[in-house]
């Protein structure tokens, strides 16, 4: 494939996607150093024309780029790069075929490698404790509501965003209960633990009273008498975290994978613990149940004397 010749179909390509598919500069720069890289591994191989490409120069291209070529100086790809670059690709491929340049497509069949699943990072059930335990004081406004907040996040798994949309009358103190907009508008209603409720109703009683300004619905105020920020509420968890002395990052979802974490340990069914995260599908929930298996193999490692 001479590079004259696949700069030139290319260019067409990127002319396509400007002119044609109206595609962000950005895009177009970003398929344009794909691409380039995809003309220089097809040159290296001493491919001379896109008819003579097959589907496992183009399989062979995803290994090249997990692999990196030292030579001219290309370093190995992230998983989600390589899949990026094999959107170009097939695009690219897509374009040639449709304008006649080959007969047929054959990068259509190519898959991008699956991402590893990566597992949700939680907390040992004492380091919760201990950034709820170092949440806020007692005796002001502040204090009592950034303890609420973090009982609440916790109690019920829910995010950040959910907890800041929250107003005054999604709480009902004597059910236990909250009222929680999730992605997509959607409601569920969730318990609420115990703890939580005791911080919330000193919150209501305390606390809010003192931050409110003016008319306002919503259950969570900053210092103004407005609604809180999810950058504020998240600021309020790193604060307690490192009061508590934890040298992990931890940020809201934290919160939310150990209360889904440490109700599987617990025995809850994984389909309930679906509902209480809001989740469409158990398909999302189930990636808990990796988290758990594989504590259960490092307890198993470790303490069965057959284990080795």
């Amino acid at each position: 494939m001479p590079t004259d010749t696949a700069a030139e179909h290319v260019n067409r390509y990127l002319d396509h996607l400007t002119v044609e598919r109206g595609a962000a500069a950005n895009t177009v720069n970003s398929y344009r150093r794909d691409l380039a890289r995809y003309e220089h591994y097809l040159t290296a191989r001493g491919i001379d024309g896109l008819d003579a490409v097959t589907t496992d120069d183009v399989r062979e291209f995803l290994v090249e780029l997990r692999r990196g070529d030292p030579d001219a100086g290309l370093g190995p790809l992230a998983d989600s790069s390589i899949a990026r670059t094999l959107v170009a690709v097939r695009g690219f491929h897509k374009f040639a075929t449709a304008e006649g340049i080959v007969a047929a497509d054959v990068a259509h069949a190519v898959r991008p490698p699956r991402p590893a699943r990566r597992l949700p990072k939680s907390l040992p059930v004492d380091d919760v404790l201990a950034i709820l335990d170092s949440a806020g004081s007692d005796d002001q406004p502040r204090g009592l509501r950034d303890r609420a907040l973090l009982e609440l996040l916790y109690s019920c798994g829910a995010r950040i965003s959910e907890a800041t949309s929250l107003d005054v009358d999604d709480i009902d103190t004597d059910a236990r209960a909250v009222r929680l907009r999730g992605k997509g508008g959607k409601e569920r209603v969730v318990p609420v633990g115990g703890p939580a409720v005791d911080a919330l109703e000193a919150y209501l009683v305390r606390g809010r009273p003192a931050l409110v300004r003016r008319a306002e619905p919503a259950l969570f105020l900053n210092v103004r008498g407005g609604r809180l920020s999810r950058q504020s509420a998240w600021q309020v968890l790193v604060d307690a975290a490192h009061r508590a002395g934890l040298d992990t990052a931890v940020s809201p979802h934290t919160l939310r994978h150990s209360f889904a974490t440490h109700l599987l340990d617990g025995g809850a069914d994984v389909r309930v613990v679906q509902e209480l995260l809001g989740h469409a599908s158990v398909t999302t929930t189930q990636v808990y149940t990796l988290v758990t298996v594989n504590t259960m193999r490092e307890v198993y490692a470790t303490a069965h004397p057959r284990a080795r």
